[in-house]
């Protein structure tokens, strides 16, 4: 089972990372964290990389119900999703799979939670 669904999107970088933070929003995910893995490779450790940005995106209803199901869920917390340009200059999307992550916690509960989440990220991916 892949851990992530991905698309190949036809937007330079910058436009492919706002058009995802707008289908984020679409589906009630907030972004409430954002981390330019160019910038911080190269302020730490001085490596140039590629253009590549994780999104932490976050539907607060689900998250919440993710919680009271399991106390240590946060752990898993955001579902991430990734924006990064491959040297060919491609711009690629994807997103964790809810569902593949769950896999290792061992709680039912989760389990519908995880499968609403997916459906929701994946309209993301394919609405790219």
């Amino acid at each position: 089972m892949s851990y992530t669904f991905s698309k190949i999107v036809n937007s330079d970088f910058e436009g492919a990372v706002s058009h995802v933070k707008d289908e984020l929003k679409k589906e009630g995910f907030g972004v409430i964290s954002e981390i330019d893995i160019k910038d911080t490779l190269k302020k730490k450790i001085d490596v140039d990389f590629r253009k590549y940005v994780i999104l932490g995106a976050c539907n607060p209803v689900f998250a919440h119900k993710a919680l009271s199901a399991e106390d240590e869920i946060g752990t898993m917390l955001p579902c991430n999703v990734i924006v990064q340009e491959s040297e060919a200059g491609k711009v690629k999307v994807s997103a964790i799979d809810p569902v593949a992550s769950m896999m290792a916690v061992k709680n039912d509960g989760l389990g519908d939670i995880a499968t609403q989440v997916r459906e929701k990220l994946k309209l993301v991916i394919n609405n790219l």
